[in-house]
């Protein structure tokens, strides 16, 4: 009998190859060294926990925490600088415009994160989990096929 697919296992491996490449593409923006650590340090999370998910060690904790601090910090950081400026809107999924994208990136780090600490806790992993990181992989890899490929979005510079 063939052992069973982890879903939770193969969507915490698709969001460490989403953060790696958006970790990838950093390094030529003026403040890569704000999102660079943190897609970095989230795929390096997803990876671990992708190998194996009984992984309850102080380290793992540690470093979802910081990832999850990191990221709520640039996400007020984006949205304070959507508001005072009026570019776009909070709400907006205009991936032409860098805002957006840092905003949609560091909410999908957030998500990962806090979904990560649920299924590192010491209770029994609830089936939202599984259910959460399947949502966060749609629309992290959804969004971006429907504004460039369907939408034929540009990113504006």
């Amino acid at each position: 009998m063939e052992k069973p697919i982890n879903l939770f296992r193969v969507c915490s491996l698709l969001m460490a190859f989403l953060f790696a490449y958006s970790a990838s593409v950093q390094l030529n923006d003026p403040d890569w060294y704000f999102w660079f650590p943190l897609y970095t340090l989230a795929c390096v999370v997803n990876l671990i926990n992708c190998k194996r998910i009984s992984s309850k060690s102080r380290r793992i904790r540690q470093m979802i925490g910081t990832a999850l601090s990191l990221g709520l910090f640039l996400l007020a950081k984006v949205v304070a600088e959507d508001v005072i400026t009026e570019k776009v809107g909070v709400l907006s999924l205009d991936l032409s415009q860098r805002v957006v994208r840092e905003k949609i990136g560091s909410a999908l780090v957030i998500a990962s994160m806090v979904l990560q600490l649920r299924a590192t806790s010491s209770k029994p992993k609830e089936k939202y989990v599984d259910f959460g990181m399947v949502a966060i992989v749609i629309f992290g890899y959804g969004l971006p096929f429907w504004f460039f490929t369907i939408k034929k979005g540009e990113i504006k510079i």
